[in-house]
């Protein structure tokens, strides 16, 4: 079988002509047919050669055979150039110029829309209209009976070609779509009703899907690398906490999912979106920096906006304005989206992923959605506006009751939130119209999932995420694709970490010569029967803070960072913490100890109290609670294959001291009163 390629290279003078490359990993040939003037674009067809059917043509006196699913126009052209004449000398075997061998994966610049290529419905990809292939020259060699007699039956067996059977036989393509601070706890998903039914109604909703660290940064670290925060080093938003820094980019950036499906499996991967907060920045490379294993890269600088950003297109910078119809980024991101899917190649399987910025700050929905959800208010549940008695310092600082410019605040944030999330429905909307038309829909899977989770009003916090509680840590996860029953749900723990194993394993790669910490989905997507499941996972934060005070509340001393004008503040350097969130048959159950001055625990039984508003570290049985501080320990020092191992109400739960180790997290203790 071979590989069909299309790109836009520079144009050689001369006729039309092919060549046979061979590099380390493949031979293919190159056949170039240019305009008469020397600056118009060339089509270059590249087809990889296997030896076999090289070697079976060798013996005819042909020089090769492609088996393509473009078999016609092809063959056609064949005939009319006598290009199986054996006068015709190869290109000496070697080391292509690199105007015509791009590097493998790497596609410059798409074909211009509707040369080349076409496609049908739920059927292969075929070539429709490639007229320079076979244009009649002004002067060449006639077809000789001898090689019309060679061609004619090469080119029924190519017009025999087994299509079909190529276009079946390829690994499926992944889409990941990730949204910006949505919640799932507080109807973060109840906007977007085409979303729910082309991929929840189509698929698998988890409902217990979480993060391993409620922020923004660190969260999509876990997703690419497949690791905990204390695995991948990105602790928050911040360069110093390495995020997009140059010891993030030396060490984790070459071993992320899609490095590796680019570099070992041979996917196509496109990024649209925002990617790590501080990207972009000055100190890191700017944007001229592109991650490897990225085909096509269209990354936002920093963090969310919706008008006036920079983003990196392929590592050159390009400003977008403040005009609706070409700035807005929910939609650019859609457009860049349905254009790969036009422009890419059809002989290789892909990997999109598209990070949108809504529901993030400024929330700025599109000018058609403005007037959406006028009635819509934060809901009003058993946690709202209370005050979080028996917690952490930092959430007991909050002012109760909330003032009502807080509330109203947190109201109309709210409501644009929704509607930002109605543009981020459109996008999705499109996006698998444009999959089914090119007849690819059944063959890829479409993930829909958030970096973290927000609150509004909880606790009486007004507005962000970085919490320990559920509307912080627990996000939406759906999924749809092949060999996965429509309008199903699942109850087992799962975590963004799982996403880089699933999505490899879907592409074949050996899951074994990974590092990463968390396990491949694939399992529970095909509803396979008796799953080893885990029944526990790891939260971790480290606080972020400033030695200096917050400009808006300077009295409440250094320390102290995201705070609101009545000063209440949403972070603190001393709010780092670390959590088992276990789920078993017995137990849903959450621990959690902060690395402060006063040790504190926060533990909640989410059987009785889902909102989490009674901390019961003071009244649970002391071997429960010496198990999970244990455990903890445990999580906090794994990595790989140790963070996958039987949680504490787990049959096979044994506690092996050799898994702890002094330099992760905080150190081992037998809890008492005074530490409660």
């Amino acid at each position: 079988m071979c590989k069909v390629e299309w790109s836009n290279l520079p144009a050689q003078p001369g006729s039309s002509r092919y060549t046979l490359h061979r590099t380390a990993s493949r031979e293919f040939l190159s056949i170039s047919s240019e305009r008469n003037s020397t600056t118009s674009p060339g089509n270059l067809f590249q087809c990889t050669v296997t030896s076999t059917v090289k070697k079976f043509f060798l013996m005819f006196r042909w020089h090769f055979l492609c088996v393509s699913p473009c078999p016609l126009p092809v063959a056609l052209w064949f005939i009319r150039n006598n290009h199986f004449s054996t006068s015709r000398a190869l290109h000496p075997l070697g080391t292509p110029p690199a105007a015509v061998h791009p590097p493998r994966g790497d596609h410059v610049t798409a074909p211009p829309r509707g040369r080349v290529m076409c496609r049908g419905r739920g059927g292969p990809a075929r070539c429709c209209s490639a007229p320079r292939l076979w244009r009649p020259r002004p002067a060449g060699p006639a077809m000789s009976p001898a090689a019309l007699l060679w061609a004619l039956p090469l080119a029924a067996m190519l017009l025999l070609s087994p299509a079909r059977a190529v276009r079946q036989a390829r690994r499926p393509n992944v889409v990941l779509i990730l949204t910006d601070d949505q919640d799932v706890c507080l109807g973060g998903m109840t906007p977007l009703k085409k979303t729910n039914a082309l991929i929840a109604q189509m698929g698998i909703t988890f409902v217990n899907a979480y993060v391993p660290s409620a922020l923004c940064c660190p969260s999509r670290a876990s997703i690419l690398t497949g690791k905990y925060p204390h695995n991948h080093h990105v602790v928050n938003n911040t360069l110093e906490g390495n995020c997009s820094s140059k010891l993030w980019q030396k060490i984790q950036e070459p071993y992320t999912f899609p490095a590796l499906l680019k570099s070992m499996c041979g996917y196509q991967t496109f990024f649209a979106g925002k990617y790590l907060n501080e990207y972009g920045a000055e100190d890191a490379g700017g944007v001229g920096h592109v991650p490897p294993g990225w085909s096509f890269w269209y990354a936002l600088e920093k963090n969310s906006k919706y008008y006036n950003y920079t983003l990196s297109v392929n590592g050159k910078a390009r400003r977008h304005g403040e005009n609706y119809s070409v700035d807005y980024l929910t939609d650019v991101l859609a457009n860049m989206s349905l254009d790969f899917l036009e422009y890419k190649s059809n002989f290789e399987p892909f990997f999109m992923m598209i990070a949108t910025p809504a529901p993030h700050s400024p929330w700025t929905p599109a000018p058609q959605y403005t007037k959406s959800f006028q009635n819509v208010s934060a809901p009003r549940n058993s946690n709202f506006n209370i005050h979080g008695k028996n917690k952490h310092w930092l959430i007991r600082q909050a002012k109760t009751p909330m003032s009502n410019s807080s509330i109203q605040f947190l109201d109309d944030a709210y409501r644009k939130r929704w509607q930002t999330l109605l543009s981020v429905d459109d996008l999705i909307e499109k996006l698998v119209k444009k999959l089914e038309v090119n007849g690819e829909l059944d063959n890829t899977y479409i993930f829909y999932t958030s970096d973290n989770g927000f609150h509004t009003g909880q606790f009486s916090l007004p507005i962000d995420k970085r919490q320990l509680y559920e509307f912080d840590i627990k996000v939406p996860l759906l999924v749809r694709g092949p060999g996965i029953k429509p309008n199903q749900t699942n109850k087992m723990l799962v975590a963004n970490i799982d996403l880089g194993p699933t999505i490899l394993d879907i592409a074949g790669y050996d899951l074994n010569k990974t590092q990463m910490d968390g396990m491949s989905l694939l399992p529970l997507l095909r509803g396979d029967k008796n799953v080893t499941w885990r029944s526990d996972f790891l939260v971790e934060y480290q606080g972020e803070g400033y030695n200096g005070s917050d400009p808006t509340c300077p009295g409440l001393g250094p320390g102290v960072t995201h705070c609101f004008p009545d000063c209440v503040c949403e972070d603190s350097y001393n709010n780092t913490y670390a959590c088992v969130r276990t789920l078993s048959a017995s137990w849903d159950l959450q621990y959690c100890e902060f690395d402060d001055r006063e040790v504190f625990v926060e533990v909640y039984n989410l059987t009785a109290d889902p909102h989490q508003i009674n901390n019961i570290a003071k009244t649970i049985d002391q071997e429960i609670l010496e198990k999970m501080n244990y455990r903890l320990m445990m999580l906090q020092s794994c990595s790989g294959a140790t963070c996958r191992t039987p949680g504490v109400f787990d049959p096979g739960y044994r506690f092996d001291p050799r898994l702890m180790f002094s330099n992760h997290g905080l150190r081992a203790r037998r809890f008492s009163a005074q530490f409660l």
